[in-house]
């Protein structure tokens, strides 16, 4: 059978598809007004650009083929984030603050759950050359915005920081491959696997990789934080910086879960995770992650978002919307073919029946356009 699709691989219909759309659209102008530029990466790149520096955690996600031009092995993008970090390091090369944003399908070789799709389409905002929170705020003003706008406001945003982990592993004196199996640990909150490794450590650094699963909740976490965890600098900036945040982000529905934790060779500074309500998962994911364009030339603060877009169309609540217009074939109709000319301009969908055609299937027509006198008249279809 060779029309079958390949396994989570879809069709995008025309009620979806068009749902998908108008989001696409709307948000893009969300984006536009914030003063974000959008960018269109390609869709293949050689695959040491596309897993160099932050792009490491893609590697088995990443389709890959040779390219028959060159020899070099190529890859199919997985995540836009990194393209976007070396179009600003390496292609604009501007010096101060750069605001961009993207929309489009990228591929996986694994779907990220059981009933995902191997192709999203990753919407996202990605602000480079600031280091200050006030980046960092801005970013999750704007997701707030984006999924205020889209229908799918956030009911709760967690937030943590990635400099608890890296200050713990540090001063543990973890080898790298030790580091990534705790950080493996945190994520799926596997406190007898992380009490195996405790055992291993000074009882202060053991008891505080145990105390970090059970860190979540309000702003209570943080003052809870500051009690149990090492009072080492990194962990104390950490907290401080949590604690800015959830200051400068007044109205926001905040929360804590200082084991959330993603991107081990990517983030390296506050993270965040959004959801809301009646879905188990979130619904974006973001960061920071400074440096991220030095494999490209130039190392530049950056922290950024990204969602799904077509998961994110789920979600959204159905609108009615304007239904289509009937009219008879124009043909040489002069008259006719103005009055439809206008129709469109306005906005509106109109739908000429071709000579001999007598229905259209899958279009909801709520009007038709006919002959009154010498004027052409629109009027309600009935539903009797």
């Amino acid at each position: 059978m060779n029309w079958l699709l390949p396994e989570y691989i879809a069709d995008a219909l025309p009620a979806e598809a068009a749902r998908i759309e108008r989001l696409r659209r709307t948000l893009l102008d969300v984006f536009r007004v914030h003063g974000y530029e959008f960018v269109i990466p390609p869709l293949l790149e050689y695959l040491e650009s596309l897993l160099t520096g932050s792009g490491q955690d893609l590697k088995l996600r990443t389709f890959k083929l040779v390219d028959q031009l060159s020899g070099r092995t190529l890859g199919v993008r997985a995540d836009m984030t990194p393209q976007v970090a070396r179009i600003d390091a390496h292609l604009l090369n501007r010096n101060g603050v750069v605001r961009l944003c993207y929309c489009d399908s990228v591929l996986h070789t694994l779907p990220a759950s059981l009933h995902g799709t191997r192709e999203p389409i990753q919407l996202g905002a990605e602000l480079y050359g600031y280091a200050g929170l006030e980046a960092d705020r801005e970013i999750i003003r704007l997701l707030a915005t984006v999924l205020e706008t889209a229908g799918v406001p956030a009911t709760r945003i967690d937030l943590s920081h990635f400099g608890i982990f890296t200050a713990l592993v540090e001063a543990a004196g973890l080898t790298d491959e030790q580091a990534e199996e705790v950080f493996s640990l945190l994520q799926g909150k596997d406190v007898p696997g992380l009490a195996a490794v405790a055992k291993g450590l000074p009882h202060d650094l053991g008891a505080a990789l145990l105390a970090l699963p059970n860190l979540y909740g309000g702003r209570e976490v943080l003052a809870q934080a500051a009690k149990v965890l090492p009072g080492l600098p990194a962990i104390k900036a950490a907290l401080a910086d949590l604690q800015t945040l959830a200051d400068g982000l007044p109205g926001l529905p905040l929360s804590f879960d200082l084991a959330d934790l993603r991107g081990y060779h990517y983030h390296n500074g506050v993270v965040f995770a959004v959801y809301t309500a009646g879905v188990p998962s979130a619904v974006a994911l973001g960061g920071r992650y400074d440096g991220a364009g030095q494999a490209f030339g130039r190392a530049r603060p950056a922290t950024g978002f990204s969602l799904d877009l077509r998961e994110l169309a789920r979600y959204v609540p159905v609108q009615a919307q304007a239904g289509a217009i009937l009219a008879p074939y124009s043909g040489d109709d002069a008259s006719l073919a103005a009055a439809l000319a206008s129709l469109r301009q306005a906005g509106e969908t109109v739908i000429e029946l071709l000579p001999g055609e007598t229905a259209v299937e899958g279009v909801a027509f709520d009007r038709r356009i006919d002959r009154v006198n010498d004027s052409w008249i629109i009027e309600p279809i009935s539903k009797d």
